[in-house]
């Protein structure tokens, strides 16, 4: 193994700075580290998921989910680096198929809940989506390698997919969202 970490605080970027794999410094609030930071937040969203009940084959895939997020983080770390490729989204594309065939089609929109795996497993769904346009709108300023925007934007539908079956698993079912219910009474 590498380095270790034997202090934690360094003061660096105690200017509002911070520095990127390659040794370069940036705003804390630029583009770049908003993308990878955003990608860190939902691969601790995805832990949370992790912490409670899952069934196996849910924590197997989700646990490698972590390590390709965290692979993203140094590509987006590390100007002009790539570690996502065409495969990482062909293997999201097959758990995606695998996990959905085993549930009935869907009819109508679902509403966040179903149990706390599930509705945990929607907010990294949302917090996904957001990390997909973070990478965007740096993709707008710099080049980033391909696969990074497409790996988020089917990793969001895969969560979406995970978030039914742990509803299905936590026994909660699913919340469907009712577009002709009554109008609330204002009284």
């Amino acid at each position: 193994m590498g380095n270790r970490l034997t202090k934690i605080y360094t003061r660096t970027g105690d200017e509002g700075t911070t520095g990127l794999g390659d040794g370069s410094r940036v705003r804390k609030d630029s583009l770049r580290v908003t993308a990878y930071g955003t990608t860190d937040e939902l691969n601790s969203v995805v832990g949370m998921v992790l912490a409670l009940p899952v069934p196996e084959v849910v924590r197997v895939v989700l646990t490698e989910v972590q390590h390709h997020l965290f692979d993203l983080g140094g590509e987006l770390c590390i100007p002009g680096h790539e570690s996502l490729t065409e495969a990482h989204v062909s293997w999201l594309e097959r758990q995606l198929d695998q996990l959905n065939d085993e549930l009935p089609a869907l009819k109508d929109f679902i509403l966040p809940g179903g149990g706390q795996a599930a509705a945990a497993c929607h907010l990294a769904r949302t917090v996904c989506r957001r990390a997909e346009r973070c990478v965007i709108s740096l993709g707008e300023e710099e080049t980033l390698p391909s696969q990074s925007v497409i790996y988020l934007n089917r990793l969001s539908d895969l969560l979406f997919v995970i978030a039914r079956v742990l509803a299905r698993h936590e026994g909660g079912g699913e919340v469907l969202w009712q577009s002709n219910r009554p109008p609330l009474d204002a009284s």
